[in-house]
């Protein structure tokens, strides 16, 4: 009988807590999700015009692309000219250091630009940059 119960009492020593690492491993996941940025593209690839000043954009998170036809796309969703301030709100309430930069067509007209640019600004985001591809 006594060798049995010490038989049981050297399995339970022998076992190993996973729980607490489990929870380390939870909390990491948890970490790593929200504190993760993700790339999100304006839905349309844009023919943008060429700079010799031409820089790339870090935190860039906020994109807007205008087709040569003049239409404003946004998460890969046309939008209207009337709801691009509510949805630069939106996005920059999901990001707060976020930036917009705006992916214009070489054919797109500079009315459309600045409809957008002015509701960037009016949505409170003053760090607007314009696309270009570098020379």
């Amino acid at each position: 009988m006594k060798q049995h119960f010490q038989n049981l009492v050297d399995e339970e020593e022998a076992a190993i807590d996973m729980t607490p690492m489990l929870d380390v491993v939870f909390i990491m996941l948890i970490f790593f999700i929200v504190t993760a940025s993700f790339v999100k593209e304006a839905g349309i690839d844009v023919n943008r015009p060429e700079a010799a000043t031409a820089v790339k954009k870090d935190r860039a998170n906020i994109l807007i692309a205008i087709s040569d036809k003049g239409e404003i796309w946004i998460n890969k969703r046309r939008i209207d000219v009337r709801a691009v301030q509510a949805n630069i709100e939106r996005l920059h309430a999901e990001n707060p250091q976020g930036t917009v930069v705006i992916q214009a067509d070489k054919k797109s007209t500079t009315e459309t630009l600045i409809k957008v640019m002015d509701a960037s600004r009016a949505a409170g985001v003053f760090d607007v940059s314009i696309a270009a591809q570098e020379q």
